[in-house]
């Protein structure tokens, strides 16, 4: 018990970003500090996620505080066994069982940050027009993009403060770049998946409050994104100024490379 209380104690010091004491964290992983990060997590995330929900209803603040710190684990738990191999073949030196803490201590650092402007988001959500109100959809809009702000705030300071830990472990700096860049495409590529099988978490007017939407298997995150880019981008395809555009830029392109290529030959002649 003494242990998990200085271990949570020390919380703070994943964002201060301070590799000389948080090195020890990865060099002697133990159960005190699993746990401390898990609590951090389950903490921080779970107050964010109840402000993420209770603008729509605070039914919905509950299950989006459930899910999460789920969406966090789950990312955790399908990464996990691919950046232990992958840590291991870049060279970095870590073992299974310290790229899992050092995955987890990152997001511990992110549920910090995300835990303490919970207060900052709840007043927004307290202040804004109700989901029943005329201009319930411009309130909508400008809570999501502020969520979003503060979840990549949150996302780009926790990975930087921990990169300097992960290189002081790491055999050699190069090493721990790589495996830090091939870490965040893994969370990224899976995280965003996973959002999208376990939505809503911000809750759009009019729509019935759920935990999981009824067609959450349905489609893909990237299916999604591709259908709405070939929506906005369908009207600009169909208008011919693009394609005499497309066509001048093109013949520009080959003309310059076929001048290149032909050139030696007419100096010689």
């Amino acid at each position: 018990m003494n242990a998990f209380l200085q271990s949570l104690r020390e919380l703070p010091l994943l964002c201060q970003g301070r590799p000389d004491e948080l090195k020890a964290w990865l060099e002697q992983p133990s159960a005190a500090r699993l746990l401390a990060c898990v609590t951090a997590i389950i903490a921080g995330c779970g107050a964010y996620g109840f402000t993420l929900g209770l603008w729509r209803a605070p039914l919905m603040g509950g299950f989006v505080a459930a899910k999460l710190p789920l969406l966090i684990f789950l990312t955790l738990l399908t990464n996990g066994l691919l950046n232990g191999m992958l840590s291991q073949l870049l060279g970095s030196g870590l073992g299974f069982r310290q790229t899992m803490l050092a995955m987890l201590m990152s997001f511990a650092g992110f549920s910090l940050i995300t835990g303490a402007l919970s207060p900052v988001a709840l007043m927004m959500v307290l202040d804004a027009p109700g989901p029943e109100q005329n201009n319930a959809q411009a309130a909508y809009r400008t809570i999501l993009l502020v969520h979003v702000a503060i979840f990549a705030f949150a996302g780009i300071t926790a990975h930087r403060r921990f990169f300097p830990v992960l290189a002081e472990v790491s055999d050699n700096r190069r090493a721990a770049g790589r495996v830090f860049l091939a870490w965040l495409a893994g969370n990224l590529f899976v995280g965003a998946q996973l959002s999208w099988n376990l939505r809503p978490f911000f809750g759009q007017p009019g729509k019935d409050v759920t935990f999981i939407r009824s067609d959450w298997n349905q489609s893909s995150f990237y299916e999604s994104v591709f259908s709405n880019f070939k929506a906005m981008i369908g009207p600009v395809l169909r208008s011919p100024v693009l394609w005499i555009i497309l066509f001048a830029a093109a013949a520009t392109v080959v003309g310059t490379l076929l001048l290149r290529l032909l050139r030696p030959r007419i100096l010689r002649s």
